[in-house]
């Protein structure tokens, strides 16, 4: 009786240890808990929370095999939706970069948008403060150094890219970041293949296919294609193209309720490799 209660209160104590007891770094945490802890944790916004049910970042960055000990660039990371996972998740073991735009840019929003990525990596100092912020533009690509990077990720970037006619500059970029072996995550809105690919894609659409003939014109080859940010709801025929869909709603209250019903965009989910030489 006596042992049993000791057990009992042995257990107690453990638990007790491993929630009271800071994360990430953690003695206790194994890294299988590591990333589901970082993506339920209350330092992330409620608004960026809310949208996981489209973004699937645990899935994602599972099928990516995203490890804590990695190197990690991500690719133009905007307002830190996924810095507010990867930063605390590679904190204290791995290194992750953040590749975002030219500090001296001409475009007085993007000047903005830098300075409210930069006042959110400083205000949690304890969560952001290893981030290494670097420059990605047409003329900058130094974006880690050379054959340092386990992983580099992009979400919704590559249509960006095709707009502006630098996407061969921006995979050779991260093919360069890479080392031998690494992995390329790439997550796009998907255009309908049987819709001739405009060059530019400025309906925010860009063909699957289209995409992975990018990625191997700089040297990459595709490992495996995942369906986890798939929606088949999306006809990619809207009036304001990807746009038209949460989160933007370029419509405002215009049949908001139909375009909330469908969701997020239909995106493909790429694994690439930088493979021997």
């Amino acid at each position: 009786m006596i042992l049993s209660r000791c057990i009992v209160c042995l257990c107690g104590l453990f638990a007790g240890l491993w929630l009271a007891a800071p994360w990430p770094g953690q003695a206790q945490e194994t890294d299988a808990a590591r990333l589901p802890a970082v993506i339920a944790g209350d330092h992330r916004e409620a608004k960026n929370k809310a949208r996981d049910v489209f973004r699937h970042p645990f899935e994602t960055l599972e099928f990516f095999g995203l490890s804590p000990e990695m190197t990690v660039v991500e690719i133009y990371p905007g307002s830190g939706w996924y810095t507010e996972i990867l930063a605390p998740y590679l904190k204290g073991r791995g290194r992750y970069y953040a590749a975002s735009w030219e500090k001296n840019s001409k475009s007085q929003r993007i000047r903005r948008w830098l300075e409210r990525y930069h006042e959110k990596l400083a205000s949690r100092p304890d969560l952001y403060g290893e981030v290494i912020v670097t420059e990605l533009s047409r003329t900058k690509t130094a974006i880690a150094p050379p054959g340092s990077a386990d992983m580099v990720l992009t979400f919704r970037n590559v249509h960006n890219w095709m707009k502006r006619g630098y996407e061969a500059t921006i995979f050779a970029a991260m093919f360069t970041a890479l080392k031998t072996g690494g992995v390329l995550g790439l997550v796009e809105h998907r255009g309908n293949p049987e819709v001739w690919q405009d060059p530019q894609a400025l309906d925010g659409y860009v063909n699957e296919d289209y995409a992975v003939e990018l990625a191997e014109a700089a040297g990459f080859r595709l490992l495996a294609r995942s369906a986890i940010n798939a929606n088949p709801k999306d006809a990619k025929n809207h009036p304001q193209g990807v746009w038209t869909l949460p989160p933007s709603l370029r419509l405002k209250d215009r049949d908001r309720e139909k375009y909330l019903a469908i969701g997020e965009s239909d995106r493909m989910t790429l694994k690439f490799i930088k493979p021997q030489e």
